[in-house]
C-alpha cells in the first residue's frame, strides 16, 4: 500500500513524467538559496555549533538563600540613606509585585553604582573627597 486512499480524488502524481514543474523548480531554488547576512549572536551561534543550549537560570532561583554565593561585608549607613533605602525596596517591591529582599537590593544597588562612578564621585565629593586645604 502507497499510502493513497482510492478513490480519495485524483492521485496528484499519477500522469507526472520525469520532469518537474515551474513552480517546484523556483521552490527548490529558493531552498537552496543562502541567506540573506544577518548580524550573528556569537552565544547563540556557539550554542548551535556545540549542539546544546544552555539555560541561564536566575541567581533568586539558583540559590538556596540570600547569602548564597556572596561575601559577608559590613555596611554601615547613614539614617537618610537608610530611609532612601526602605523607600526604594518598597517601590522595587510595587514594581515586581513580589518581595525584595534587602541583601538582593543593597547589591543591586551596589552594582549600578559600580557602573555609575561619576554619580558615585558627586556623592563622595559632598562628603568631602576632593578637598584640599592647600593654598
Amino acid at each position: 500500500m502507497t499510502g493513497m486512499k482510492t478513490g480519495a480524488g485524483e492521485n496528484p502524481f499519477a500522469g507526472d513524467d520525469d520532469t518537474e514543474s515551474e513552480v517546484d523548480v523556483k521552490e527548490e531554488k529558493a531552498e537552496q538559496e543562502p541567506e540573506v547576512d544577518r548580524p550573528v549572536d556569537d552565544s547563540r551561534s556557539h550554542q548551535a555549533s556545540t549542539g546544546r543550549q544552555s539555560m541561564q537560570i536566575p541567581y533568586k532561583f539558583r540559590r538556596d538563600g540570600v547569602q548564597d554565593g556572596r561575601d559577608r561585608v559590613p555596611l554601615f549607613i547613614q539614617e537618610d540613606t537608610k530611609s532612601a533605602e526602605r523607600e526604594a525596596q518598597r517601590e522595587l517591591e510595587d514594581r515586581f509585585d513580589d518581595d525584595v529582599s534587602l541583601t538582593d537590593l543593597r547589591e543591586a544597588v551596589m552594582k549600578a553604582g559600580l557602573q555609575h562612578l561619576d554619580e558615585v564621585e558627586a556623592n563622595l565629593e559632598e562628603w568631602g573627597y576632593g578637598m584640599t586645604f592647600d593654598d
